[in-house]
């Protein structure tokens, strides 16, 4: 089984970071294929680096397909350019958001999200809603970090976010925590361990869940909002045969 991780932003310390985590998780004989979208911004923080990165990483997502790809995993918290994705791939695609927020569903009665900046708070919401999460989502809260920081001070990082944690659980009471940023996946254990509530990252649930439907024997449906886009000039048509 080959995997196909695509982190939209260009940083290649997070994409190393994703990379490592997702193989701790990963499934004997799984293989991860891991890029990131060149050329799109250091760090995605909003709904303009959403739009500049979507057309690289639509790119990584067809050159995967070309080299055997079975799923394809969007390795950040704002599952930018999902749909348009589906479109392309014909293979499984699978963001981290949604996977995190199907694994809390899963696990807990109630969770909270935690993210980096508070301009991600709305984007968030909005996605957790329309992954029909929106009653059982306490709150989405930041620790009013850019992604690169996050990237850059682990150890403040974590603090920041065990204390919000512990708000989360006294404030919201939340029985779950999702990471908000493909940036802190390899915090999950430790804040765990460290706040005794149950911390969910993205990156390794979309890794599991991509597993479980190639497993399956499950492609994207193509009969209505995910056909294959159509072939025009200037367009993404070619990316399916």
């Amino acid at each position: 089984m080959r995997i196909h991780i695509v982190n939209p932003n260009s940083s290649a310390g997070m994409t190393e970071q994703i990379g490592l985590v997702a193989a701790r998780y990963a499934s004997a004989g799984t293989t991860l294929d891991v890029t990131s979208a060149t050329g799109a911004p250091s760090s995605i923080e909003g709904y303009t680096d959403e739009a500049v990165s979507v057309p690289l990483m639509l790119e990584e997502i067809r050159a995967a397909e070309a080299r055997g790809a079975d799923a394809h995993v969007i390795a950040c918290f704002d599952d930018p350019g999902i749909a348009a994705a589906r479109e392309v791939a014909e293979k499984p695609v699978i963001g981290i958001c949604e996977a995190s927020v199907r694994v809390a569903l899963l696990l807990s009665s109630r969770f909270s999200v935690v993210t980096t900046l508070p301009r991600s708070i709305p984007i968030i919401e909005d996605l957790v809603e329309a992954y029909g999460a929106g009653r059982r989502c306490r709150r989405v809260r930041s620790i009013d970090m850019p992604v690169l920081a996050v990237e850059e001070n682990p150890e403040q990082t974590a603090q920041l976010l065990a204390a919000e944690i512990a708000l989360a659980r006294r404030e919201d009471g939340a029985e779950a925590i999702v990471l908000g940023c493909a940036g802190m996946t390899d915090l999950c254990n430790r804040l765990s361990a460290e706040t005794g509530v149950l911390v969910i990252d993205g990156v390794t649930a979309a890794v599991r869940l991509a597993e479980a439907v190639v497993g399956m024997g499950y492609r994207t449906s193509k009969l209505g909002a995910y056909a294959a886009p159509l072939a025009k000039a200037g367009g993404f048509g070619q990316a399916v045969a």
